[in-house]
């Protein structure tokens, strides 16, 4: 299940890092249209902030220090966004490699969305989380 679960995150990342370069100016990456909150540049930082706090730091010991707010509230450069695509990417593979069966069996090691869950359980909510932020990139970009 981890080798399956691994190679569907990097995957999906590996999608949104097309996305992300397939936006037809790194302006157009943080334009927000009317009635949708977020910019795709944001919605790419959420990904990379939420799988590195999450996968890399809660997991792995990453020692990855969360920004959520800055995950909404700045912007960077579409090469510094990639490069942390790429690095969410290692993280997570990195760090779901070495788990084993009984650590994805044991209990998140933290309370998120308001429960106690089975690792297993967070890290396919987690997949969810990525895919649902990804369709909106993917609309977004499309978007005139």
């Amino acid at each position: 299940m981890l080798s399956e679960l691994s190679e569907i995150f990097v995957r999906d990342l590996d999608r949104l890092r097309d996305e992300i370069k397939s936006f037809e100016s790194e302006e157009d990456l943080w334009l927000r249209k009317e009635g949708i909150s977020n910019s795709a540049g944001n919605l790419a930082m959420h990904i990379t902030g939420n799988l590195q706090h999450f996968i890399g730091h809660v997991l792995g010991n990453s020692g990855y220090q969360r920004n959520r707010d800055a995950e909404f509230n700045s912007r960077v450069s579409r090469s510094v966004l990639l490069s942390e695509i790429d690095l969410t990417k290692s993280s997570v593979a990195t760090t779901l490699q070495n788990l084993s069966s009984e650590d994805i069996q044991a209990e998140f090691p933290i309370q998120v969305i308001g429960r106690t869950m089975s690792t297993k359980f967070f890290l396919m909510h987690l997949s969810g989380h990525l895919n649902y932020h990804l369709g909106q990139i993917n609309y977004y970009r499309r978007l005139k």
